[in-house]
């Protein structure tokens, strides 16, 4: 009789969180077959069903939802082993999974990846581009080892080390550029737009304009910062972004960017990692090290 192994672990927890044989199995790099036969075999050896398969999706049984969970504890410990033996080394090395949010990513990243890569010449760097909730839904699943998004998240289980401060900036079609800048609390009437829900910058925004949570109405919404641009650009209200994007937004479309009147909201960028990561010492050097680059 087959034994329990990492890697049926490792495939049944992909197909967890993807619901979706096809797509954990991509996301796996094995085939589809190979992945439901382990699925299968984890199943046979654990003498109880963990998947329930429908023509179009699959559901986990109560048994599987909660040995998916275990599953990913087991695999989070697995991962901080290898990370307590690269502590024990010399320079920082191997795999490194850095996510990003998508205000951040084309801007800082290529950056970072020049930085870090230079410093950490035997550094295996993997990044992962995604709105904040997903990053650290990743990081406290051992999915991640760090994430590059706005501070605070506030959770005890994370350290936050921060990177470099940045305004936001009014973004308003050229026709605007001798016109006074308006108050924040008056941008709305623009109208103003932002980003759709998930992106943590709509809701700094939306902070920023002292706007209810949730607006509905005349604001409208855009995938990216780019999209945004355009918009403002074919003539359809303002928005803001971050200062960071400034250089790369305003070459693609006419428009004109302002500094907004005292007190000028803005974020704090930075690091964030698990506590329980044995590397979190290292991280703290490449932290520093990275601020200093950046700034």
């Amino acid at each position: 009789m087959s034994q329990l192994t990492l890697k049926h672990l490792r495939y049944f927890e992909a197909l967890a969180r993807h619901r979706h044989f096809g797509r954990a199995a991509e996301a796996s790099a094995i085939s589809q077959p190979a992945l439901s036969l382990q699925v299968k075999e984890l199943e046979d050896i654990l003498g109880a069903p963990l998947v329930e398969r429908g023509p179009r999706q699959i559901r986990l049984t109560p048994l599987g939802e909660d040995f998916a969970q275990r599953a990913r504890d087991v695999l989070r410990s697995v991962d901080e082993l290898a990370a307590l033996a690269r502590a024990s080394g010399g320079p920082l090395s191997g795999r490194l999974r850095l996510g990003v949010i998508p205000t951040v990513a084309p801007y800082l990243l290529p950056r970072v990846m020049r930085d870090l890569s230079g410093r950490f010449p035997g550094l295996d760097l993997r990044p992962r581009e995604a709105v904040t909730p997903k990053l650290l839904r990743d990081l406290h699943e051992g999915r991640l080892d760090l994430a590059l998004v706005a501070l605070p998240v506030s959770e005890p289980a994370l350290i936050e080390h921060p990177l470099l401060d940045e305004e936001f900036l009014l973004v308003r079609h050229e026709s605007a550029r001798d016109l006074p800048v308006p108050p924040l609390v008056d941008l709305p009437a623009a109208p103003l737009l932002l980003l759709e829900e998930g992106h943590c910058f709509r809701d700094q925004a939306i902070a920023a304009c002292k706007l209810p949570q949730g607006p509905t109405g005349e604001l409208m919404e855009g995938s990216s910062l780019s999209t945004l641009v355009q918009m403002v650009g074919a003539g359809i209200g303002v928005t803001l972004i971050p200062e960071m994007a400034a250089a790369v937004e305003s070459r693609s479309a006419p428009v004109v960017l302002h500094r907004l009147n005292e007190p000028r909201p803005g974020r704090t960028i930075g690091l964030v990692w698990r506590r329980s990561n044995p590397l979190s010492e290292r991280f703290v050097d490449l932290a520093e090290g990275l601020r200093e680059a950046l700034r």
